[in-house]
C-alpha cells in the first residue's frame, strides 16, 4: 500500500521539478507587500536564474531600481537580498508555485516583515 503512494509522491516530484526548470521563476514578477500597520508597498522584480544564482533587480514605483544580490534558487525556494540606499539590506525568501505562477515572498526590512504574493507580468 505504501509503495504505490511513495512512487506516485517521486513522480509528481520529478514532474514538479521538470515544470519548474522549463517555465521557471526567470521573468518579470509585481505584487504589494504588505507590514505592520497595514503598511503596502508596490514592487516590480526582474528574475533571471542562471543554473541556481538568482539575479535581477527589484523596483518601487517611487525609486530606481536596486539590484538583486546572494539570490539563490533551489527546487521551488528562492532567498535574495536588496541593498537600499542608506546601505540597509532586505532580505526575501520565498517559494514558486508553478501552478498558479505565482511566488510567495517575505521581505525583512529594518526588523518588519512584509509579505506578498508575486504575479508573473506578461511581456508586451
Amino acid at each position: 500500500m505504501k509503495k504505490p503512494l511513495i512512487i506516485s509522491f517521486a513522480v509528481l516530484s520529478l514532474v514538479t521539478v521538470a515544470f519548474i526548470s522549463i517555465n521557471g521563476i526567470a521573468g518579470k514578477w509585481s505584487g504589494t507587500l504588505t507590514g505592520p500597520d497595514d503598511f503596502k508597498a508596490i514592487f516590480n522584480y526582474t528574475l533571471k536564474n542562471d543554473n541556481g544564482t538568482l539575479t535581477g533587480f527589484a523596483q518601487s514605483p517611487s525609486n530606481s531600481p536596486y539590484d538583486i544580490s546572494d539570490g539563490k534558487v533551489k527546487g521551488d525556494s528562492l532567498s535574495f537580498s536588496i541593498v537600499v540606499d542608506n546601505g540597509d539590506k532586505i532580505i526575501n525568501t520565498g517559494r514558486y508555485y508553478p501552478v498558479g505562477d505565482s511566488i510567495s515572498l517575505n521581505s525583512v526590512f529594518m526588523g518588519a516583515t512584509l509579505h506578498g504574493t508575486l504575479k508573473r507580468v506578461a511581456d508586451k
